[in-house]
C-alpha cells in the first residue's frame, strides 16, 4: 500500500518529504509562519513579474502569469488579513536560505533556452514544496481554522506548479525538460537534506 510520502512524491515528484516535525515548530509561533508565507507569496508575484517583463516575447507565458501575479498578491493580503485579526505585525522578512540555494544551481551562461528553462524548474520546485508544506500545515496544525485556511493555499500552488513545468515544456524540448527536472529534484533533496540537519526552517 502506498504511504503519503510516497503518494507526496509521486503528484509532486519532490524525493525528500518535509520531516514531520516541521509543523510542530512551524506551529509554535503562528506569528512568524504567517510572516515568512505572506513575504513567500509577495516573492512569488514579483518573480513573475520579472519573468514577464525579461521574456515579453512568450506570448504564452506572458497570459498564463499575469493572472497568476494578482493572484499571488491576493494570496498576500489574505495572510496580512489573518495577521492583522490576530493583532499581530508582519515581522521583518529572513533571509530564504533555500530560494537562494535554488538560484545557485540555476544556469548563469550559456543559451536563453537554458536560462529560461531553470527559472521555470526553480519556480515550479518552489511552488511544489510549498505545495508540500501547506498539505502539511492543513493536516498537522492543532486549530481547525488554520488546518482549513492553508489546504486553501495548498491546492493553489498545486496548480502554479503544475503550470511552471507546463510552460517549460512548451518552449522547450520535453526530454530535456524531464532530464533537467530529474537534476534539479536531486539537487533539491540535498538541500532539503542539509538545511534539515542544520535546523533551518524552510518556509
Amino acid at each position: 500500500m502506498e504511504t503519503n510520502a510516497e503518494a507526496q512524491r509521486n503528484i509532486l515528484g519532490l524525493q525528500l518529504p518535509t520531516d514531520p516535525r516541521w509543523v510542530d515548530l512551524a506551529g509554535i509561533s503562528m506569528q512568524e509562519i504567517l510572516t515568512d508565507h505572506a513575504y513567500c507569496e509577495q516573492k512569488a508575484a514579483t518573480t513573475c513579474i520579472s519573468l514577464i517583463q525579461r521574456y515579453s516575447s512568450y506570448d504564452k507565458m506572458v497570459n498564463e502569469l499575469a493572472p497568476i501575479v494578482t493572484e499571488e498578491w491576493g494570496h498576500f493580503r489574505l495572510v496580512l488579513q489573518e495577521l492583522k485579526k490576530r493583532q499581530l505585525v508582519l515581522g521583518k522578512q529572513r533571509k530564504d536560505e533555500y530560494v537562494n540555494q535554488l538560484i545557485a544551481f540555476q544556469v548563469k551562461g550559456g543559451s536563453v533556452e537554458d536560462r529560461f528553462l531553470d527559472q521555470m524548474l526553480t519556480m515550479a520546485l518552489i511552488e511544489a514544496r510549498s505545495c508540500e508544506r501547506f498539505k502539511r500545515l492543513s493536516e498537522g496544525l492543532p486549530d481547525a481554522y488554520m488546518r482549513n485556511f492553508y489546504r486553501r493555499f495548498m491546492e493553489s500552488e498545486a496548480g502554479h506548479y503544475a503550470l511552471f513545468i507546463e510552460l517549460a515544456e512548451f518552449y522547450v524540448n520535453k526530454e530535456k525538460v524531464r532530464n533537467r527536472w530529474k537534476e534539479w529534484l536531486e539537487y533539491e533533496a540535498n538541500v532539503i537534506n542539509n538545511l534539515e540537519v542544520r535546523g533551518d526552517r524552510i518556509h
